[in-house]
């Protein structure tokens, strides 16, 4: 196994191009590698603002919407729900080991932040996803020092990708 892109488009606003999905995987790929990462499972999904904004409100309590959402599934934080999985025969192995967890983008966010950033929209997919991926394997930005080794390694896989600034 790989680290494998799972993907879906629940939203109407824009078409999301078969590159994109490519650059995707690439970002995955070269993210994974520069962590160590070489197996596991993400699951992409394409929303619009209202949609980000209720999954915002509903698990983070923050009443508005947001450019990305992370939900990682390898993750013992405080208050997120047990996952309970019975097996039934020593052989049966825990369908989650290998899901790293979710990362949902607002398209309509990252739209607006592209044009505000002055750079492409692929590159602000992309910068998203990047970022997302950082959450699921462990990283936080709640601080300076924190915040600047997980901008450092974003920009060098978007780099590395050929999406500078």
């Amino acid at each position: 196994m790989s680290l494998q892109l799972d993907w879906s488009n629940e939203q109407d606003k824009m078409d999301i191009p078969e590159a994109w999905i490519a650059r995707l995987q690439q970002l995955l790929q070269l993210a994974g590698e520069a962590e160590g990462l070489a197996e596991g499972q993400v699951d992409l999904t394409f929303v619009d603002d209202e949609e980000i904004h209720r999954l915002n409100r509903e698990y983070r309590s923050i009443d508005r919407p947001t450019d990305v959402l992370s939900f990682a599934m390898q993750e013992d934080g405080e208050g997120e729900p047990d996952i309970i999985f019975e097996v039934e025969s020593e052989e049966e192995e825990d369908p989650f080991s290998g899901m790293l967890g979710d990362i949902i983008i607002s398209v309509e966010t990252a739209q607006r932040q592209s044009e505000e950033y002055g750079h492409s929209l692929e590159r602000e997919i992309g910068f998203l996803f990047v970022h997302g991926f950082l959450h699921l394997i462990g990283y936080d930005h709640g601080d300076e020092e924190s915040e600047a080794v997980m901008t450092a390694k974003q920009e060098a896989v978007l780099q590395k990708a050929g999406l500078p600034r």
